[in-house]
């Protein structure tokens, strides 16, 4: 009886010293590997094996994707191609048109020269995949709100931070509030940097996507619509590849985006302070830095926002040219082989535009048939 008692109380006293030890780096790590197991993404427990008789043989069942799992949604249909024009009005649309080629993955276009009213459009009523380019609009909305007295630019509001979960385990991402910032500080951190977390807690400020869709459709935009929140958004990214399929879910039609951008340059929507404010912060975002300004003269003006996402990449603008011209310019591109492909044609296809429509505005214009 003593002996086990005095065997207990060694027990006792090891398991005390072991938890008081300090923790090495191998025994946190194992604690972390515990800790998501059992709360991030539990595995599967195994059924029992039931034991049949060799004469049975049972079907060979086919492995499934996680998004075969799921039912394809309504707004997800294939991206079907269409015959290229025969006639183009300029050798401005020919040349757009050329380098716009979908056959590396669809590339959406739209271009307003603003004096003028002249477009451009490659595919412009077709949705694509917003991404970061909706931070525009929610920025607009946030700025709205301000101009009606119910937000403040100088009111705190908590960054909104991703909490880990799986891909499509719930409706909405997970997120937790974080450290307090100005509504201005949310705003450039939003368009400057593409920061999410600042993003989402503008949205969460003005009421979420169905106040941002409010706002643009009293605006008049109609070709763009939001239905996640970034953080969800960015979980669930790469469902559906965006070179072959068409996701109307937070999408933005080429020609309805260059819209947003002209209404907001053009003081439509906005107060002088808050257009200024808003044209002022996306003149210094620092992404993507190959697309959009990468071939413009140094004295071009840009005020843009680039979106990224799997497969796809945007960059969305107003170009204003050192004699005053200001355009509005969205482009949309998946597929072309990667990031730099991506990048390479956005460049490439707003140097078109540059030099195109600072050729027309000198006094010619010829009509081109291919």
């Amino acid at each position: 009886m003593t002996k086990g008692l005095i065997s207990r109380m060694i027990a006792s006293f090891m398991l005390a010293g072991a938890a008081l030890a300090p923790i090495t780096p191998a025994f946190a790590d194992s604690l972390q590997s515990e800790f998501d197991r059992a709360f991030i993404a539990p595995a599967p427990q195994r059924a029992p094996q039931l034991q049949l008789p060799a004469s049975v043989a049972l079907p060979k069942v086919q492995p499934r994707t996680q998004s075969a799992q799921r039912a394809l949604p309504q707004s997800v249909r294939p991206f079907v191609t269409s015959p290229r024009p025969t006639t183009y009005a300029s050798q401005l649309d020919a040349q757009v048109f050329a380098l716009a080629d979908g056959s590396s993955g669809r590339i959406g276009v739209a271009a307003i020269d603003l004096s003028t009213g002249r477009s451009v459009m490659v595919l412009g009523d077709t949705p694509f995949p917003m991404a970061s380019t909706s931070k525009i609009a929610i920025a607009a909305t946030f700025l709205d709100a301000v101009d009606h007295g119910r937000l403040s630019l100088s009111g705190r509001y908590p960054l909104m931070v991703p909490v880990k979960s799986k891909k499509f385990s719930s409706m909405v991402a997970p997120v937790r509030a974080g450290s307090m910032m100005t509504g201005q500080q949310l705003i450039e951190r939003s368009l400057i940097h593409s920061d999410n977390s600042a993003t989402d807690a503008l949205l969460a400020a003005v009421g979420g996507p169905p106040a941002v869709n409010r706002w643009l459709r009293a605006s008049g935009n109609t070709g763009l619509h939001l239905d996640r929140d970034i953080a969800t958004l960015v979980r669930d990214d790469g469902e559906y590849d965006p070179a072959r399929m068409i996701d109307s879910r937070d999408s933005a039609t080429p020609k309805a985006m260059a819209q947003l951008l002209s209404g907001i340059y053009q003081g439509q929507w906005l107060s002088p302070n808050s257009r200024g404010f808003l044209l002022a912060t996306m003149e210094q975002c620092v992404t993507g830095k190959h697309r959009m300004r990468s071939q413009l003269p140094g004295d071009v003006v840009v005020a843009h926002k680039t979106g990224t996402l799997s497969n796809t990449s945007s960059d969305v603008g107003l170009i204003q040219t050192g004699d005053g011209r200001v355009y509005a310019v969205a482009i949309y591109v998946t597929g072309q082989g990667g990031h730099g492909g991506r990048d390479a044609k956005i460049a490439a296809i707003t140097r078109t535009l540059f030099d195109g429509y600072q050729f027309e505005n000198s006094g010619y214009r010829v009509a081109v048939q291919h």
